[in-house]
């Protein structure tokens, strides 16, 4: 039986997306801890649920064996930006969303693209190209710090504005040359 407590940080974690986090950080199988912030790592022994941004926090010792193939990813890429995950990532999100991250996905390390870039090569609008990678599952990952706004600017994170996720934001594009 799962305690309320614990269904109660689901249901924030599903309504606001990659921001909250369980209060209690053994609702993850890993957390790495990273320049700044923390990735926390949900999978189970086949695939990985989400990957979340955390505050800077401690490390989480992994708890299967994917879990901490997924840190030495995780700690490959901040310690190479040029690094390629191949994590077995748990089909999630709507068709549009999953198109969305596909064409994320597909930006190249050191470069990065405009919501509305996005938006013209899926025929839709750059809102809801930053709604879906607001919605992105899987930080990192698949890169939603690549896409910028219009002219450059920085645009949102993770469903955020301003706080510590445009600081993230900030740091991966840096770690990245961008």
């Amino acid at each position: 039986m799962i305690s309320s407590r614990r269904c109660s940080a689901r249901r924030r974690e599903r309504d606001i997306g990659q921001v909250s986090a369980p209060p209690d950080p053994s609702g993850y199988q890993a957390v790495v801890s990273a320049p700044g912030f923390s990735l926390g790592v949900r999978c189970d022994d086949d695939e990985i649920e989400r990957i979340v941004f955390l505050p800077a926090g401690a490390a989480v010792t992994p708890g299967n064996a994917l879990a901490a193939e997924a840190v030495r990813q995780l700690h490959a890429y901040l310690a190479d930006a040029g690094f390629v995950f191949g994590l077995p990532l748990r089909p999630s999100g709507t068709h549009f969303q999953r198109r969305v991250w596909q064409q994320i996905a597909a930006i190249p390390t050191h470069q990065t693209r405009a919501y509305g870039e996005i938006a013209r090569a899926l025929h839709n609008a750059p809102r809801a190209v930053g709604q879906a990678c607001g919605a992105n599952p899987f930080a990192v990952v698949v890169p939603c710090h690549r896409v910028l706004a219009s002219g450059g600017g920085l645009g949102g994170f993770a469903r955020q504005n301003g706080g510590f996720l445009l600081d993230v934001k900030r740091w991966l594009l840096a770690h990245e040359g961008c």
